[in-house]
């Protein structure tokens, strides 16, 4: 999967993975050593995070139901916790940076897009 900020036409994340078992959604980002470049985890639902037990910072993208930012955290660091949005129903983690090279605002419209290897890949 991938995310693309269609307000701004500017890609979040070409590798997105999705957190929507409880378990899932527990383990988020934990144990990692980084989030690299293009990467992305969607995490639903969801309104609110922690970095508790994480090794490095994280933008978040707040969505509603609709997909719309309805919050962001830039460079979340480590052992934080951001604030409750009443609105969201998903957020996007990503890689520290990545919201402000985007230049994602709220009322911005993300697209979550399915996508399939190439024929190289499979």
């Amino acid at each position: 999967m991938k995310a693309i900020n269609r307000t701004s036409g500017k890609e979040l994340a070409l590798h997105l993975a999705i957190a929507e078992t409880l378990r899932a959604r527990l383990q988020g980002l934990l144990g990692r050593e980084t989030l690299p470049p293009g990467a992305g985890l969607w995490i639903r639902p969801c309104n609110s995070i922690h970095t508790f037990g994480m090794r490095f910072p994280i933008d978040a993208l707040f969505l509603d139901q609709e997909r719309r930012v309805v919050g962001l955290a830039q460079a979340l660091k480590p052992n934080r916790v951001s604030r409750i949005y009443a609105r969201a129903r998903s957020v996007l983690e990503l890689p520290a940076g990545t919201l402000k090279a985007a230049g994602a605002l709220p009322g911005d419209q993300i697209d979550i897009l399915d996508v399939e290897p190439s024929p190289e890949e499979t």
